[in-house]
């Protein structure tokens, strides 16, 4: 071998065994036939110091320190040298034999591998090199270790990789079955063949999911209920937070309880896993296969997953959870419709200025009096949103108590004023209220009889039956904010056909028109109303909503509620259908009010 056919390597990092006794002697017998021997060292005149002007070490001596084996065969392919690495590696090839008969098809070229081949649990790399006279040379090396270390390089990429989709995919649902559902679609098939999660019981019963590797197709999603006495016991075990890990009859459980169809205990491999949540675990998640067994980085992802997992499925609950007590809140909140009342007709409209909240700071409501009368009222508390529906309903509670002893509206406002004075001072809110508080009572010719009281609210409306319009002139002063507020009351009669309407400042303050900040203002509402006197009262009141919003032009807008009641006579029942609403006039200003 000339030095040109060894130049450019770097020397090795001394993992070199010790040669065998044998192959020692023929490689100090000299160089491999053809392959001229460098010249021993040289020395100057002192044998103790050499000549600086040439230094030729054996070749021997500088190959054996390679990384890469050498294995030099002639032009015939009989093996002339090996190297200590390449005897390391490779025993089966010895000098003085054909390289053919070491039995392995890669050395000779026959079976090409560019990616290396797996020998003696490690992992090889080989490369032939021409040599001048026919020879050749085969370079051996071993790249077990930056194998593995690329192999784990690209699992922990996957891996990284899988838990992103995961938390992108499980960041939005937030209802705790599409949640699970989710789960068990994103564990097949990078953890499982089939996956089941079960979630923690509820009232006695659990709630499971399973996902089924189908061929080249996404995972079936199918689930089901359980009685929490039915679970297996890996499935409760889990739940309780500890991992089970006898996995020969954690399959068996699994397989009785029917969820890995078409698989039998002796091909299944399985692990239970606890999906972390608040206070106790959220569920468990069973992932079984049948390719392989589930190793400790295996487990470790599914363990990340179930993390994930468990993460995303206590916000689904505790979503949840504070969505229904929301929606009984809100429930409770929102303005329930008037009693029906014989020869009464009631019409109502409602849109707070939240509309996603569903309630707001505007209440209406009536109860029935044991003389055949009713209690109504439409009022407006300070403020916007939750707080101003949470004094609403205080408001609300205050008057369903108080009218049974106090069934006169002034008397009736002035203690509600009372109770609600002691409890903003008590919270120390500054809250008030405005209120229209009225009593009907029906008369034998079929009309109304109305005495009404104010409490710092807009004046009712009066649709009379000749068409006109009539504004009662109801004054008074806020509810809630001193003590013996002065409070108006006046009474009005209503013949049969003839309607009273009470609205919030949500109508008469809406902004709009067509530069987008005027009010709507009374004069528009009345040219609105004028002439709807043969509307049913809910007829009207859906009118009036309409008219505003088309007014605000899906502006911001505040709380807006409206509250008619119309004298139809003894035999009257109430009717839901809109009559066709009749062109309104326009205001002096040339404006259509609609």
């Amino acid at each position: 071998m000339s030095a040109a056919d060894v130049r450019g390597f770097d020397p090795g990092d001394g993992r070199i065994s010790t040669p065998s006794a044998g192959r020692a002697a023929a490689r100090s017998a000299g160089a491999p036939a053809g392959l001229p021997p460098l010249a021993p060292d040289r020395v100057g005149p002192d044998p103790a110091r050499p000549d600086p002007d040439r230094v030729d070490p054996a070749w021997s001596e500088v190959v054996e320190h390679f990384r890469e084996g050498l294995v030099v065969c002639d032009a015939d392919g009989v093996v002339r040298h090996v190297s200590p690495v390449a005897e390391r590696l490779l025993p089966e090839v010895s000098p003085g034999r054909p390289l053919a008969a070491s039995g392995l098809a890669v050395l000779t070229g026959a079976a090409a591998e560019p990616d290396g081949f797996g020998h003696h649990g490690r992992r090889l790399r080989i490369r032939r090199v021409p040599l001048s006279g026919s020879r050749s040379c085969l370079y051996v090396e071993d790249v077990t270790d930056s194998v593995s270390r690329a192999d784990a390089l690209l699992a922990e990429r996957a891996r990284s990789a899988f838990l992103a989709v995961v938390g992108e995919k499980l960041g939005n649902p937030l209802h705790p079955d599409r949640a699970a559902a989710a789960v068990v679609r994103l564990t097949v098939p990078t953890l499982a063949e089939v996956a089941v999660l079960v979630l923690a019981p509820r009232s006695g019963r659990a709630r499971w999911w399973r996902a089924t590797r189908a061929d080249d197709e996404s995972p079936t999603v199918d689930s089901g209920v359980l009685p929490a006495a039915a679970l297996p016991p890996a499935i409760v075990e889990g739940l309780s937070g500890v991992e089970p890990h006898a996995v020969d009859w954690l399959v068996d459980q699994a397989v009785e309880a029917g969820w890995l169809p078409g698989l039998s205990a002796r091909e299944v491999t399985a692990r239970v896993v606890p999906l972390p949540g608040r206070d106790a675990p959220a569920g468990v998640l069973l992932v079984a296969r049948r390719t392989r067994w589930y190793d400790d980085a295996d487990v470790e992802l599914v363990r990340a997953f179930a993390a994930r997992a468990g993460a995303a499925l206590t916000t689904a609950v505790l979503y949840r959870n504070q969505a229904e007590v929301a929606d009984t809140l809100q429930a409770s909140l929102v303005p329930v419709e008037p009693a029906g009342v014989a020869g009464v007709q009631w019409g109502t409209a409602y849109r707070p200025s939240q509309a996603s909240l569903r309630i707001g700071g505007d209440f209406y409501g009536a109860h029935r009096l044991a003389d055949g009368g009713a209690v109504f009222f439409l009022g407006d508390v300070s403020g916007k949103g939750v707080e101003a529906a949470v004094f609403t309903g205080q408001l609300r509670q205050c008057l369903q108590a108080l009218y049974r002893v106090e069934p006169r509206p002034g008397s009736l406002l002035k203690l509600l004023n009372d109770a609600l004075l002691e409890t903003t001072q008590a919270h120390g809110q500054g809250r008030f209220a405005t209120m229209v508080l009225g009593v009907v009572r029906p008369h034998r010719d079929g009309g109304l009889s109305l005495t009404l009281a104010g409490g710092g609210h807009l004046p009712p409306l009066v649709l009379r039956h000749g068409g006109e319009v009539e504004t009662v002139p109801l004054s008074g002063m806020l509810i809630g904010v001193v003590p013996d507020p002065r409070i108006g009351e006046v009474t009005v009669r209503l013949a049969v056909g003839e309607t009273c309407l009470l609205y919030s400042d949500g109508v008469t303050e809406a902004r709009g028109g067509r530069r987008g900040d005027e009010q709507f203002g009374q004069d528009r509402l009345v040219h609105a109303v004028t002439g709807c006197h043969r509307m049913p009262a809910a007829a009207l009141a859906e009118r009036v909503e309409q008219v505003t919003c088309d007014w605000l032009a899906h502006g911001d807008h505040d709380d807006i509620a409206v509250l008619a009641l119309r004298a139809t006579g003894p035999g009257g029942r109430p009717r839901r259908h809109l009559h066709s609403v009749p062109a309104v006039p326009e205001d002096p200003a040339g404006e259509a009010t609609s």
